[in-house]
């Protein structure tokens, strides 16, 4: 057991204060901090801290596998650990995006390594063969776009508008409200020509501008409005801002997370979280990005089908202070502990039964943790590696009340 220091990450859409004030720093930061890689990803490792000097987690893992990850892990995933664990901070909406499903990441990896594209090629939409399902916590109101809305709630958002260029479009949505619908209608406007795309999108931001003005009564897209409006200032002639129409539009509360799966697109558009994911890179990008945006290949992963009851509240294991996001996911499994010093609400420690490969992240308060005769003590936005080689681990809260969320195998 060793701690671990992430690998940062700055991006234009990062924040100043969030990441900072998590860890303890001088806000505002220098650079906008988008993310912090807790992982053995070959792009930024994290590094194991507490020797001579610091290890890279990728090096450490790759010295000893065995003892690092352990049969299990080893058995189903080979030499590399599965899951990457981020804390993710957004001031300013990602692209939006989706994710392959492991069919279509291997077979897409191999056609693309067969054409002779560099991974490091900006077309590049394979960079690895796995696919990669995340799943992402709240730590503050976190706002995000995810997964198709169902398309009678759509036509009913769209004709608010009250905008006739669009007649035709709702005609094929209420026409066919179901996948197929909102297949034939994405694809549509993510193929605009660059004219028709000009003269349709200030319509609809008129339109959004209008219905959010309108007198008192029950509005009940303006959340989505706004975000559109948003969107528009932001990315002027971009067709992910006609895709953002058919999303939902989703607020989680701290705690509460949402999996997503292969093929639903998505875009985080605000706050911090908790993110886990299988240890891919493999994105297809939708709009909203100056990146390379791959239609024919996006069509070819993207879910249409509506997601319903997209968020996730965790669930409690009795008698314990863990709680559990359930997923699919065989890569990763992720809990929460809450503590309490004084035991009223929440016990004032937990032991980890599941053996490691396991990342453990403070976000609130401070622990200590212990594992045989090796002791650490974990502040706010510290984390610790806990390898499959090493004892029991038991964690107690040092401050009044304490939070570790805790990464796994699935």
């Amino acid at each position: 057991m060793r701690l671990l220091e992430g690998a940062l990450r700055t991006y234009a859409w990062g924040s100043r204060t969030a990441i900072a004030e998590l860890c303890g720093r001088p806000v505002p930061s220098n650079h906008p901090e988008a993310e912090v890689w807790l992982g053995a990803h070959p792009a930024d490792p994290a590094r194991l801290l507490g020797g001579a000097d610091p290890v890279s987690l990728l090096d450490a893992v790759d010295a000893d596998p065995a003892g690092q990850l352990g049969d299990r892990a080893r058995a189903e995933f080979g030499d590399r650990l599965p899951f990457l664990l981020k804390l993710l901070a957004a001031e300013e909406p990602l692209s939006l995006q989706a994710h392959p499903s492991a069919v279509q990441a291997k077979e897409g990896f191999q056609r693309e390594e067969s054409a002779g594209i560099p991974l490091d090629s900006p077309v590049r939409n394979y960079r690895d063969d796995s696919h990669k399902p995340e799943l992402v916590v709240a730590l503050t109101r976190f706002e995000v776009l995810a997964g198709f809305r169902d398309p009678h709630r759509t036509v009913e958002l769209l004709r608010a508008l009250e905008v006739p260029a669009l007649d035709h479009y709702i005609a094929l949505l209420a026409g066919q409200p179901d996948s197929s619908g909102l297949r034939a209608l994405f694809t549509t406007w993510i193929t605009l020509p660059p004219p028709a795309l000009e003269a349709l999108l200030p319509q609809i931001l008129e339109g959004c501008v209008r219905y959010l003005s309108g007198g008192p009564g029950t509005r009940p897209y303006t959340a989505e409005l706004r975000t559109v409006l948003g969107l528009g200032e932001s990315y002027p002639g971009d067709a992910g801002v006609l895709a953002s129409l058919l999303l939902n539009r989703i607020t989680l509360q701290p705690g509460e997370g949402l999996y997503v799966a292969a093929g639903n697109l998505h875009a985080y558009l605000h706050g911090l979280a908790v993110e886990v994911m299988a240890n891919s890179d493999n994105v297809l990008r939708g709009g909203l990005t100056p990146k390379h945006v791959d239609v024919p290949e996006l069509l070819r992963v993207l879910d249409f089908e509506p997601l319903t009851g997209p968020v996730q509240t965790p669930s409690a294991l009795p008698g314990t202070a863990t709680v559990v996001y359930e997923t699919p996911a065989p890569e990763f499994a992720l809990t929460r502990v809450d503590l309490d010093r004084s035991g009223d609400r929440h016990p004032a420690s937990v032991e980890f039964e599941l053996a490691g490969p396991r990342i453990l992240l403070c976000t609130s308060g401070s622990v200590t943790l212990r594992s045989g005769g090796t002791t650490l003590e974990l502040e706010q936005g510290g984390a610790a590696w806990v390898a499959a080689s090493d004892p029991e681990l038991v964690a107690v809260a040092r401050t009044a009340t304490a939070q570790v969320f805790s990464a796994a195998v699935g």
